[in-house]
């Protein structure tokens, strides 16, 4: 169970370090903004992930307390959010600025929904070991940091665009999708046998 939220996180963090490294490069080399645009477009989807990120968490918890089950609560907003996440492939489909502008704000909005990882770490880590647990979530989402802009650097250059970036991106989405759903289980807290 904690392999898979590792997973996801990783996934997630996947969708958060595009947006912090190579959006704004997207948008100038792949859009054809200027800079002074791109400084003020670029802030909208992060805008977006903000409400998002509230939104998820408010959701999750309304869903709790309206008697679902805890694996109902945390998977729903996360499902949701990598689902909307996976939309930013349409980019490679639109011409329009403002279109590829408000596809990426619907995703990074998704992302800030789906972005429950570590309440889904609280409610999950064994309680002797919840330092270690939590140590090692960081660990896979900081990985994606370090993976993410490397990997969509080689794809932009080895294709000269930045389509098959955005669609590796997608793909995390899926992952941590697949993740939540075959992997992760019933989200309950983990026992330590003999603890």
């Amino acid at each position: 169970m904690l392999l898979g939220v590792y997973v996801g996180q990783y996934c997630i963090t996947t969708l958060t370090y595009f947006f912090l490294t190579w959006f704004p490069v997207y948008l100038v080399e792949g859009r054809g903004m200027s800079i002074l645009k791109v400084g003020l477009v670029a802030s909208l989807p992060a805008l977006c992930g903000f409400v998002g990120g509230i939104l998820g968490g408010v959701f999750s918890d309304t869903l709790i307390r309206r008697g679902h089950s805890l694996t109902v609560a945390r998977k729903t907003p996360i499902v949701a959010g990598m689902l909307l996440s996976v939309s930013m492939i349409a980019c490679n489909y639109v011409e329009a600025q403002w279109a590829v502008v408000g596809i990426m704000a619907l995703a990074f909005f998704g992302k800030g929904i789906g972005a429950l990882g570590w309440a889904v770490v609280s409610d999950t880590s064994p309680r002797d070991i919840a330092g270690l647990s939590g140590a090692l979530f960081n660990t896979f989402g900081n990985t994606a940091a370090i993976t993410t802009p490397i990997v969509i650097g080689y794809l932009v250059k080895g294709s000269g665009q930045f389509a098959s970036a955005l669609v590796f991106v997608g793909a995390n989405a899926v992952v941590a999708v697949l993740s939540y759903l075959l992997v992760v289980g019933e989200i309950k807290r983990l026992e330590l046998k003999g603890a």
